[in-house]
């Protein structure tokens, strides 16, 4: 497993982000036993960095990390949490989330610790609540070791950021779609002048990438037919010389393996390399229709919506058609018709609550009215 420098130790390149660990009956039960599983197999192929969160899983993955990782010896993995922003309501809530996410996590230290999904409108928050000067302190009593913080904004706001204060690290969403889409590459730039360790999240953007479509995989085979497009997605990040750790939020074993082996040896993307990730990103880019992750920020919805899966219905439809699938629409209507008739799109009171909390910064309203009407339109044929 590749490793990478940081202060006194080495940090493994891939991170296993604990966000879409494998779950039984909704996405706050994680199927424990599958799970650590997959977490005994990360450490023994060499993975030593661990990502979770507050509002993961449902408020669950933090303690099924303290739970599987308390089996092992504390030097020999790095912990990450976050700092959930967007819950806090007053600067006493700081200290009493922090001190429950040690107890939950089993442990009185963080390797790493971030302000978690800085945005424009969380800036009030975290300045009212003096998120960073608590942090600090934190860290300089020794609960944290290094402080850093996520971002999901404009290149403008993070350098605003790292101007006003000195962080150890930072994360931020990077792909090769993202990378001009959502401007990562601007991102990725104002952490290299400042010589700031960029830690990377939705390298795969949420399997979007892993899922191409036919004509993008096609490319990919055809290049290196037994690598994945996942395996692409991964090394793309990685082969960006500021880059400490990529993040991937894994499910099952396979895709465990899978990334295990595309880092072990890590081999940097060649000039002709990138030339096919051109090519594979034109033919993918014909396809999309909702540039969602499915990282449930948006959830839980008031009218009771799930979002991530209708916008994942509806761009499986979206990529179907693309492709002339003759069965595109029949299974759209199959898909969409397992939701519960309480979680379809057609409940969406326009209330915008997802519209703000979402890091893709999509009018999520406007594609449930979307989603609503295809659903229906089809329904009528």
């Amino acid at each position: 497993m590749e490793k990478r420098n940081f202060g006194n130790g080495e940090v493994s390149l891939l991170g296993f982000g604990l966000m879409r660990l494998p779950c039984k009956n909704g996405n706050a039960d994680i199927d424990r036993e599958q799970a650590g599983k997959m977490l005994d197999a990360a450490l023994a192929g060499g993975v030593n960095y661990f990502d979770t969160a507050w509002m993961y899983h449902g408020g669950q993955s933090e303690p099924f990390a303290g739970e599987a990782l308390s089996r092992y010896e504390r030097s020999s993995f790095y912990l990450a949490s976050k700092m959930p922003v967007m819950v806090l309501q007053n600067a006493g809530d700081v200290e009493r989330i922090f001190t429950e996410q040690l107890k939950k996590c089993r442990t009185d230290y963080f390797d790493f610790y971030l302000v978690h999904g800085i945005r424009h409108n969380y800036l009030k928050v975290i300045e009212d609540c003096r998120v960073y000067e608590q942090l600090q302190k934190k860290k300089e009593a020794g609960c944290i070791r290094h402080l850093g913080f996520s971002f999901h904004d404009r290149p403008e706001l993070l350098q605003r950021i790292v101007d006003e204060h000195a962080y150890d690290f930072a994360q931020i969403q990077l792909n090769y779609l993202d990378w001009e889409l959502q401007d990562a590459k601007g991102q990725y730039q104002i952490l290299a002048q400042k010589h700031i360790p960029v830690h990377i999240m939705e390298p795969v953007r949420g399997g979007s990438l892993a899922n191409l479509g036919a004509e993008a995989a096609g490319i990919f085979k055809e290049a290196r037919p037994a690598a994945s497009p996942a395996s692409w997605a991964l090394r793309y990040a990685a082969s960006l010389s500021g880059v400490q750790v990529v993040l991937s939020g894994m499910t099952t074993l396979e895709q465990l393996t899978d990334n295990i082996a595309t880092f072990s040896p890590f081999a940097p993307l060649t000039d002709t390399e990138r030339g096919v990730i051109a090519n594979a990103l034109g033919a993918y880019r014909k396809t999309l229709a909702v540039p969602c992750t499915s990282c449930r920020y948006c959830m839980d919805c008031p009218s009771g919506v799930e979002i991530p899966k209708a916008l994942a219905v509806y761009n499986n439809r979206a990529r179907l058609a693309a492709e002339k699938h003759p069965m595109a629409d029949f299974l759209f209507t199959m898909e969409y018709g397992m939701l519960k008739e309480e979680e379809q799109a057609k409940q969406c009171m326009d209330c915008g609550q997802c519209k703000e909390r979402c890091p893709q910064h999509l009018d999520i309203p406007h594609w449930m009215k979307q989603v609503a009407e295809l659903h229906e339109t089809l329904q009528a044929k």
